[in-house]
């Protein structure tokens, strides 16, 4: 969607992915949903730049937003996505948690950081996927991950976090059991 306007009505629980261009968005929506192309992967960053829905029939929307930190779009484009993803993040009254996307191997960066705070201050759920973690050693994997969860901790008190590997299908059943979790505390409260 590139107008709010023409957003879908609000229902059922939305889990929206956001990230870096490239840290592995569109892989980790198509592992979750078990598809191989729903959302499309590109070697290009900044190819996302509209909201897209995707549904999971009565369950909830995964939602993929538009990527940030992509130097090769013009300031008119980005400030267009900001006030998309800002209005939509800020508003939306189905939306369960997001998905904050790193590259394991650059996680946290100043972006990053800063829209975990923006989405601590919108007292939105957060869970962190740590991307591509087949592309590191196993503990080096491990040590990354504790340092998310530290540091996560003092920037959004209760976000969680973990490894993930699209391409070989590490981390699938626990981010899709924690995405349950979301959608289900979502349809229990009252708003």
């Amino acid at each position: 969607m590139h107008d709010p306007k023409e957003l879908p009505a609000p229902g059922v629980p939305e889990l929206a992915f956001a990230g870096r261009s490239n840290a592995g968005k569109s892989s980790a929506i198509n592992a979750l949903a078990r598809r191989r192309r729903l959302a499309f992967v590109s070697k290009m960053p900044g190819r996302t730049q509209l909201i897209n829905f995707f549904s999971l029939g009565d369950a909830a929307f995964l939602v993929d937003l538009p990527g940030y930190g992509y130097a090769g779009v013009p300031a008119e484009v980005q400030r267009h996505w900001e006030e998309l993803v800002g209005g939509y993040i800020a508003s939306r009254a189905s939306l369960a948690g997001v998905v904050v996307v790193m590259d394991v191997r650059h996680p946290l960066t100043p972006l990053d950081r800063r829209l975990i705070d923006w989405l601590r201050d919108a007292g939105r759920p957060v869970h962190a996927l740590l991307t591509k973690a087949d592309k590191i050693s196993r503990q080096a994997g491990q040590q990354t991950l504790a340092t998310v969860r530290r540091d996560l901790q003092q920037l959004c008190p209760g976000a969680t976090a973990q490894l993930f590997s699209s391409l070989k299908g590490d981390g699938v059943e626990e981010a899709a059991a924690e995405l349950a979790r979301l959608a289900a505390r979502k349809n229990k409260s009252p708003g």
